[in-house]
């Protein structure tokens, strides 16, 4: 049997699809380590609830629950499973193939759909990085509240 050789359009395209598929990898076990840090964090606040804090420090320390919460939001909406295409008819992927019939998928293997792919894990990828960003940002928010509340019980 021959084998064409590859282009370097193939080669781009398959390094595209490996490239894009391990940053949605990445994204996602950043996101779930960020959701342990948050719990253990929360869990943490939980511990001190009923201590007898000046009216800042749970004031503050309050705001800070909320924006670790609300970060804990985005970070599961991050790890949550896409399976949806936003609308678009993309004729690549586990939710499309679930839908074919046998002969429909084995037709569809014929196909080369590699671009295809690389622009819905990209439009996928790059979601994954702005709600991680996001909740970044409202931990750091959340820590600096934490440390305002702390300063504020020692006062």
């Amino acid at each position: 049997m021959t084998t064409t050789p590859a282009t370097p359009a193939d080669r781009n395209l398959d390094a595209a699809c490996t490239a894009v598929t391990g940053e949605i990898a990445r994204t996602d076990s950043k996101a779930s380590l960020l959701l342990a840090f948050d719990g253990a964090t929360l869990a943490g606040l939980a511990s001190i609830a009923d201590k007898d804090l000046p009216v800042f420090t749970q004031a503050v320390g309050g705001l800070a629950v909320l924006a670790l919460a609300a970060a804990a939001v985005l970070l599961l909406l991050v790890v949550r499973p896409n399976l949806g295409n936003g609308g678009r008819t993309i004729r690549e992927g586990l939710p499309y193939w679930a839908r074919l019939e046998e002969s429909e998928l084995r037709q569809s293997m014929t196909e080369d759909t590699r671009a295809a792919r690389v622009k819905a894990l990209s439009i996928l990828a790059v979601r994954k990085f702005q709600g991680l960003a996001r909740a970044v940002d409202i931990i750091l928010t959340a820590l600096a509240l934490l440390a305002l509340a702390a300063i504020g019980a020692l006062a």
